[in-house]
């Protein structure tokens, strides 16, 4: 079982992929309990100040923050701030995700800045760890003070409210004491505001869109490759010498790649008759490098979104301030978001493009892919598939960031809109997956007119156990369960 270690130091991204799969299992070091314990014995030092004014631990929140809340009112107070911001609309979001933010929340609180008590953060574990997964909407989060609504669904089974899954049943949330023994919580001074301030939502949905886009990436390379050789493609374009001219990092590594991919190809022993390619295969490692640079652009975002402190008040025991700042605000990873949707769309473009010239009955292959074209259709519906995918991911590649509607009465009149891009980006990314699956589907049917030459050991490693589920098509079948095999076929290889 995959272990990860809290104790405060920066995770790696692969890290932070594995808090979503559920065979991952989370340990918290002392310094990180002692960093919590700290900041809460902060805060409730300064509480007992004469005349002390904190924002939303005895004042009301957003546009009603100038409104003083009586000291034994200050319990109730987070309590209706978790039931009023649960405003959530939509299905459900998937586990990985609740998985995420659950671990994300905890590891938010770790850095010693948010005041609230160890027994939150071990609430918390233990839902993780038992695999209660609250249950979160997709849709309410304007990634302004972070993504209120969602975290506050994530938080209402903390106090024995709003409901969960467990072993795939949804349940309510007051099933929780009965089940596990586990009394309802009650929070206490800022504990409502920290569980709901933050980014953890968009931050969730991010890491599980980024680690499916750079799996995508991988099997784009190995469909490029082997089309390249389906379609009796030029390696001099992928030449080191060219790419060293221009050094960018993923542009060298893609060419790289497809070397390596095709070293050994009987294909690639044929007399070149063909001077120059189309640019959705010569240009490869030019569109993909650049894509891989954006997806390590949005890595590096994402980590140091994992590694912050985004709810608000900020407490600091050092010199025992309490600083309301705006680390909610959830810019850095809509902007990041936003370039995941163009990126990817991207990689679906020039997927679809290589489908199109593929049956287009060029270079010895036939038209649409099949030995008796016109009696059969082929593989030109295919492409019409992929290409409105393809359109789909373009009009979806519209930024999220730009957009901003006022709200709290003009308190927060900038929001940055980062979980409806996180959101998009997530479509975006399955409607790669299977615009992949086509182009993977109609490369194989392309290889086997080449027989019997055959491509490198390690696309005929694919192809073979491919072939074991969808022969080649000899005439005309039903296309779209094989699709669907492709599809799931590449993603659990990938």
């Amino acid at each position: 079982m995959p272990q990860v270690e809290f104790n405060c130091r920066p995770l790696s991204l692969l890290e932070l992929f594995s808090l979503g799969h559920a065979d991952t299992e989370i340990c918290l070091a002392a310094e990180f309990y002692a960093q919590v314990e700290r900041s809460r014995a902060t805060l409730e030092c300064m509480l007992k100040k004469e005349g002390a004014r904190y924002y939303g631990i005895n004042t009301g929140f957003g546009a009603l923050y100038t409104t003083e809340i009586a000291d034994e009112d200050s319990i109730k107070l987070q309590e209706n701030l978790v039931k009023s911001h649960a405003c959530g609309t939509g299905m459900p979001v998937d586990e990985r995700v609740v998985r995420c933010m659950l671990g994300l929340k905890i590891l938010s609180f770790g850095w010693g800045l948010s005041g609230i008590r160890r027994e939150v953060v071990d609430r918390l574990l233990e839902f993780y760890k038992l695999g209660i997964l609250p249950e979160v909407p997709e849709s309410g989060s304007l990634g302004a003070s972070g993504d209120l609504a969602p975290l506050a669904h994530l938080s209402l089974p903390l106090l024995g409210m709003g409901f969960f899954h467990f072993q795939g049943k949804r349940h309510s949330g007051a099933e929780i004491e009965s089940m596990f023994g586990l009394t309802p919580l009650q929070l206490r001074e800022k504990e409502g505001l920290a569980l709901l301030n933050g980014t953890q939502y968009m931050l969730a949905q991010g890491l599980v869109a980024l680690e499916g886009a750079l799996k995508a990436w991988d099997w784009a390379q190995i469909n490029a490759a082997a089309g390249l050789d389906a379609y009796s493609g030029n390696l001099a374009a992928f030449d080191l010498r060219v790419h060293a001219a221009r050094p960018h990092r993923g542009q060298i590594r893609s060419a790289e790649g497809v070397l390596a991919l095709l070293k050994n190809s009987e294909l690639q022993s044929k007399e070149r008759k063909y001077l120059q390619d189309p640019y959705s295969f010569r240009c490869v490692p030019q569109v993909h490098g650049a894509i891989l640079d954006s997806l390590h652009f949005i890595g590096n975002t994402i980590e140091v979104e994992a590694q912050s402190t985004t709810d608000n008040p900020l407490i600091f025991s050092d010199t025992e301030e309490i600083i309301s700042g705006g680390n909610f605000h959830g810019e850095p990873l809509a902007l990041a978001m936003d370039y995941l949707k163009i990126a990817v769309a991207e990689l679906g473009s020039i997927s679809e493009r290589r489908i199109y010239k593929l049956i287009n009955g060029d270079r010895g292959l036939p038209a649409f892919l099949t030995p008796n074209a016109g009696l059969n259709s082929g593989f030109m519906i295919v492409q019409y598939s992929a290409a409105a995918l393809v359109s789909q991911n373009k009009q979806g590649a519209s930024p999220a960031s730009v957009d901003s509607i006022d709200s709290s009465r003009g308190q927060e009149d900038h929001v940055s809109m980062g979980a409806n891009a996180a959101l998009q980006a997530r479509a975006q990314v399955e409607r790669v997956w299977r615009i992949l699956g086509m182009e993977w589907l109609a490369v194989c049917q392309a290889l086997d007119f080449h027989h019997p030459l055959r491509s490198s050991t390690g696309i005929e490693f694919y192809r073979t156990q491919f072939r074991a589920e969808v022969p080649f098509l000899q005439e005309d079948a039903e296309m779209s369960p094989l699709i669907e095999k492709s599809i799931a076929f590449i993603q659990s290889h990938g």
